[in-house]
């Protein structure tokens, strides 16, 4: 294990350990304040196509944000975790309409049953809400590892899509720099209960 490696496996560590010491009610106030503020997100306001993703565990809560979008008119994608870890994508259809998963032992997923649309199907989206364990100030996300969605910014990039990438994360959690490898792709913005960080605009890349 190199050195950015190692830095990253301990900031992952510290980062889960702090979102597992949060209450109940502290994660489900913080997913109410979490869905206003995105909700105020011009790029959200104004996309026909939302890429995002089901909360799990400690996560900041998405499901609220995703019932509004929805009745909204919005198509929103959530992913499914293929067994080689890439996503493919099938359409939000409600918190019913969800399955439960399990990949390999890990955390149980929840999942759209509905149809499958395909890798490329996210790059119709004008916005990606991305997870994260934490962001930094230039835009550097960490994600937990698993390397699934880089595969996803990586397809976006290939395919000349510039939607607004935006990770979704508790206050605490926008920090001033962590470790970044030269794939990483930096998000546009952050949105936690406390407000909207800006990085940079969409369709410029960093310094431009």
């Amino acid at each position: 294990m190199d050195g950015l490696t190692a830095r990253k496996r301990e900031v992952r560590r510290d980062l889960l350990a702090v979102r597992a010491a949060m209450s109940d009610d502290e994660v489900e106030q913080a997913a109410g304040a979490l869905a206003d503020r995105a909700l105020d997100l011009p790029g959200l306001a104004a996309a026909d196509t939302v890429a995002a993703y089901v909360s799990v565990g400690r996560e900041p809560g998405t499901v609220r944000l995703l019932d509004v979008l929805a009745e909204r008119g919005v198509r929103v994608l959530l992913p499914v975790l293929l067994p080689d870890d890439d996503l493919d994508w099938a359409r939000y259809e409600g918190a019913d309409r969800l399955v439960e998963s399990e990949r390999g032992g890990r955390a149980r997923l929840r999942e759209p049953g509905g149809v499958r649309l395909g890798r490329d199907a996210v790059v119709d989206a004008g916005v990606v809400l991305l997870p994260g364990l934490a962001v930094d100030r230039r835009g550097v996300r960490m994600g937990r590892g698993g390397g699934s969605y880089d595969r996803v910014l990586a397809r976006l990039s290939a395919a000349g899509a510039e939607p607004d990438l935006v990770v979704l994360v508790y206050g605490h959690e926008v920090v001033d720099e962590l470790p970044r490898e030269p794939h990483d792709r930096p998000v546009h913005a952050a949105v936690t209960p406390e407000g909207v960080h800006r990085f940079r605009a969409p369709g410029r890349t960093p310094g431009a």
